[in-house]
């Protein structure tokens, strides 16, 4: 039996991906993929790779997730979920780069600078 493994991350959350042929069942830190994701709107997102590459059902996904909120964690998993069938099926490529889940998002909170109240947040400014 293959097992495909990658990593996605996504602001401050990591998500260890392991593919396993199966039934298409997610689970997620031990958990049912909406029993951790309380939101339809995530488990959406997670399963938009398989979508794409119509493997619908074709695979089991185990991952274990650590770090950040259940946004970035979601989609810290989709890019996981994107890289494993990358492992699988390299021709998936194209697919999954044109819709950009292959794209690790950049952005991260920055950091809040002393003297101020936030990271670019102002005191508010007295002429007199």
């Amino acid at each position: 039996m293959e097992v495909y493994s990658a990593i996605g991350r996504r602001k401050s959350s990591v998500a260890r991906v392991r593919l396993v042929p199966g039934s298409g069942k997610i689970t997620v830190n031990k958990r049912e993929v909406l029993d951790y994701f309380k939101r339809e709107t995530l488990k959406m997102i997670i399963e938009q790779p398989f979508e794409i590459t119509e493997t619908v059902g074709k695979f089991d996904v185990i991952a274990n997730i650590n770090g950040g909120g259940l946004s970035g964690q979601a989609e810290a998993l989709r890019l996981g979920i994107s890289r494993a069938l990358l492992t699988w099926n390299p021709e998936l490529r194209p697919a999954l780069k044109s819709a950009g889940f292959l794209t690790r998002d950049p952005r991260e909170v920055e950091r809040k600078k002393y003297g101020r109240p936030k990271a670019r947040k102002r005191f508010q400014f007295s002429k007199r």
